[in-house]
């Protein structure tokens, strides 16, 4: 170093502008203390000829005290190495005295003044030079990082220094001189401008800001980018500029884009099932999140709820799902349209293997080897193709296929990953709609086959019976309607809802619908059958697996209906109350006092009686026509009434009332299954019945067969005089002889002719085969061979004994009983 070059060096170390430094008897010349090192200059003797302001900053003695005086003394232990040492060392350490009496830790550095045997000293407290040291190392390391972009721009944000190189966050390099606007598009530059202009003004520092830009020489593409700037200050506090790190953020960025693209899967794909609609919910979030276009194909059989094929090959799919719908798709990419065949290949075959495989689009027209196939199969403008199969439960049900067009960015091995990833969970969720979809074909062509007719037209009323199945995924479950044809030309009426759903529900409601018929043919009360049926729900309850004890049970509504007394008498086991209907089109509902539902307690049932006029509409129904998600019980059964009121009108079929109520009154996909019965009632004129009161006398079966003589005769049944004389001559008997008065004759003429004794005993009859001895014993079996059928139902006030016998109507045919 000349002595040029040691002037300027402790003229940059003058002072703050308050002191002038001079040696006395040296060379002379001003020196000027410096925020910085501390200088001196020594002669060939080791004395100080030259002291800044800065050495007097660290020391606290002036020029005046030190200049013409041996360094040595200002040293306040001189290391032996330094003490036998012939000539200045380049570098190192000391303690020097401070004018206090302390000693200060420094580090020097020490160079030759060229031209002279004089020597300059540069030293500066150590743990300053250490902090210097790291933050140097620091600084290069960040510099030699390739993610990492340093930049350093003035105040007018001009780029004055920067560790940028070609190839730097995948863009152009940035040279020094450059603005923002040379290298980023005008709106990214402005807004990031702005940014660093705030910083500059505030002094706030901005920290891991995350940017989307784009070059200014490739504008179609983004870069994810990570910000922090701080702003640069002189000694004085005054901005000189600011400081920017760029941060390469595309690989968190794709890192967190796939961990939210697996979330939204998660979360969006495997809510219904619905086979279709998971699909379609399965390329909704793929596209354009993943590729620009998507589409789900899956096998013929998956869509009915079947196990696909074990080699599934292009002909044995169809299309499912594309996303977005809107989308140009090629002519041979259409919802519902099969999936045209594609020649072997090797990636094909990785495909069936269960591997998900990428195409170039090149690749791809190579595979399928025909130009129109291609432009048949291809979207416009795409390049890339990803293709995945859905695989689960060791089946392959179909295949996702992602298409990236534009200059959207080609597949990577890491979304290849990704997309097996999606794919296992988006075929277990299709895998669960499919075998719920099963399950749920079957429960409902379960419940069908245990269901009655829909329409059954009958002496006492006509009845339309409609069942509709839950929607959402909750299934079939165990709602049920039925009308069952009694003796004496009365009607039962049934509705009940199981507990639960499916298989179980449907199972369960065949049973005791099953237990209804049977015990509806014993003629029971209302009240006692609904007794019976809650024993055997018990008795179910108690054959049920363990755990499975409470989901056996459930509601039932009992009616009988008499056309003769055109009354109905009904029982409640904590079902809904029927509706009724008066032919004038008021409707109300029946006050009935429900019991508990079956299965819950032995608690006795209440039976209720109204008066129904004929032409009237009774009305039998389940929870799942009034329990709405947007309304309560109470408002669900008026809405029913208002709706039943409207439709119910003598000219309108009762099937196509019950259809259009069902379509007005359910939801889209109601959350309960739902059954209604409807019963137009009727009545058996005056005309067509005949009463006689039975004298306790036994002359009076000769009365009673004159009686029935002339009343035959008067309604035109010739034919029917004799088995008829012989069936009441033996029930007038039986009554007389064991039963009890008042006793009563009871002719009923229709399609059939009811002969009905009644008497006030309970003694239940018996038919037997009387032996070749036995003086008597064969009265009911005469009844039971001259009659179509008979039997005998039991009142509150005794019982009765009925026959039934078909009338030959004008054709010559004999009508029977109805059998529904």
């Amino acid at each position: 170093m000349d002595k040029e070059s040691v002037n300027n060096a402790c003229s940059a170390g003058a002072t703050r502008g308050s002191t002038d430094v001079s040696c006395s008897g040296g060379p002379g010349g001003r020196l000027y203390a410096f925020d910085g090192p501390a200088a001196a200059v020594l002669d060939h003797r080791g004395a100080v000829v030259r002291w800044t302001g800065t050495a007097e900053d660290l020391t606290g003695f002036r020029a005046e005290d030190v200049c013409g005086r041996p360094v040595r003394e200002l040293v306040a232990d001189l290391p032996d190495d330094l003490r036998r040492a012939t000539e200045m060392p380049a570098s190192g350490r000391v303690r020097l005295w401070h004018r206090s009496g302390d000693a200060i830790d420094v580090t020097f550095r020490t160079t030759k003044v060229g031209g002279s045997a004089e020597v300059l000293v540069l030293a500066a407290p150590t743990h300053h030079v250490a902090d210097h040291e790291q933050g140097a190392a620091l600084l290069r390391a960040l510099s030699a990082q390739n993610r990492i972009t340093i930049a350093v721009h003035d105040t007018d944000l001009t780029t004055v220094q920067t560790n940028a190189t070609p190839g730097t966050l995948d863009g152009p390099p940035v040279q020094p001189g450059a603005r923002l606007s040379d290298v980023l598009c005008a709106e990214d530059a402005e807004n990031l401008e702005a940014l660093l202009r705030q910083v500059l003004e505030t002094g706030a520092p901005v920290v891991r800001r995350n940017l989307q830009v784009s070059w200014r020489h490739d504008p179609t593409r983004q870069h994810a980018l990570s910000l922090s700037a701080f702003r640069l200050e002189d000694a004085r506090g005054r901005p000189t500029g600011v400081a920017v790190l760029y941060f390469d953020n595309a690989d968190q960025l794709r890192a967190r884009r796939h961990l939210d693209l697996a979330r939204e899967v998660a979360e969006q794909v495997g809510g219904s099932l619905n086979v279709v609609r998971t699909a379609q919910d399965l390329a909704d979030v793929l596209a354009p999140a993943f590729g620009d276009l998507a589409a789900v194909d899956l096998a013929h059989s998956v869509f009915d709820g079947e196990e696909p094929s074990k080699q599934l090959a292009g002909g044995d799919l169809a299309n499912a799902a594309l996303a977005p719908a809107t989308a140009a798709w090629p002519a041979g990419i259409k919802h519902g349209d099969p999936v045209p065949p594609l020649p072997d290949h090797p990636l094909l075959r990785s495909f069936r293997h269960g591997k998900t495989v990428v195409f170039g689009v090149d690749d791809f027209i190579a595979t399928v080897g025909d130009r129109q196939l291609v432009e048949y199969l291809v979207p416009k403008d795409a390049h890339a193709v990803m293709v995945a199969p859905l695989h689960a439960r060791g089946l392959t049900l179909g295949a996702i296929t992602a298409w990236r067009c534009g200059r959207s960015a080609p597949f990577t091995d890491d979304e290849a990953d990704l997309m097996t990833q999606i794919a296992s969970r988006g075929a277990l969720a299709i895998d669960n709609a499919r075998r719920y979809t099963r399950e749920h074909r079957a429960a409902v062509a379960l419940q069908r086959r245990l269901l009655p007719p829909a329409t059954t037209d009958t002496p006492a009323a006509e009845t339309a019976g409609l069942y509709l199945p839950a929607g959402n995924g909750a299934g079939s479950s165990g709602d049920w309607y039925d009308a069952i044809a009694l003796p004496s030309l009365r009607l039962a009426l049934v509705a009940g809802d199981v507990v639960g759903h499916g298989m179980p529900a449907s199972t369960t409601m065949g049973r005791l619908r099953a237990a209804i018929q049977t015990l509806a043919d014993l003629e029971l009360e209302p009240d006692e059958l609904l007794t019976r049926i809650t024993d055997l729900v018990q008795r179910l309850a108690a054959e049920a697996p363990l755990g499975d004890h409470d989901i056996v049970g459930g509601t039932c509504l009992y009616a009988v209906y008499d056309p003769v007394t055109r009354r109905c008498a009904m029982a409640s086991a904590g079902h809904p109350p029927p509706i009724l209907v008066r032919p004038d089109g008021t409707a109300e509902v029946v006050g009935i006092s429900p019991g508990p539902p079956l299965g819950i307690c032995a608690m006795p049932y209440e039976v209720t009686v109204i008066d129904l006029e004929p032409g009237s509409v009774l009305a039998l129904y389940t929870n799942g026509l009034i329990e709405q998600l947007d309304r309560d019980i109470d408002q669900g059964l008026r809405r029913l009434t208002d709706a039943l009121a409207a439709s119910c009108r003598p000219d309108r079929a009762l099937d196509e009332t019950g259809r259009a109520l069902l379509a007005d009154l359910a939801d889209q996909a109601p959350r309960d299954d739902a059954a209604l019965l409807l019963a137009r009632t009727r009545a058996v004129p005056a005309a067509d019945t005949a009463n006689w009161e039975i004298p306790a006398d036994p002359a009076a079966v000769s009365k009673a067969r004159d009686w029935t003589t002339r009343q035959l005769t008067l309604w035109g049944l010739d034919d029917l005089l004799f088995a008829t004389e012989l069936i009441v001559s033996e029930l007038v008997t039986n009554a007389i002889r064991y039963g009890r008065s008042p006793m009563d004759l009871r002719l009923i003429r229709h399609n059939v002719l009811v002969c009905e004794v009644t008497d006030s005993s309970s003694t239940q009859p018996r038919l037997r085969r009387a032996c070749t001895t036995d003086e008597g014993g064969r009265g009911l079996f005469l009844v039971a061979q001259l009659g179509g059928r008979w039997g005998c139902r039991h009142g509150q006030n005794g019982k009765t004994i009925w026959s039934e016998q078909a009338i030959q109507d004008r054709s010559g045919s004999r009508q029977s009983h109805p059998q529904l």
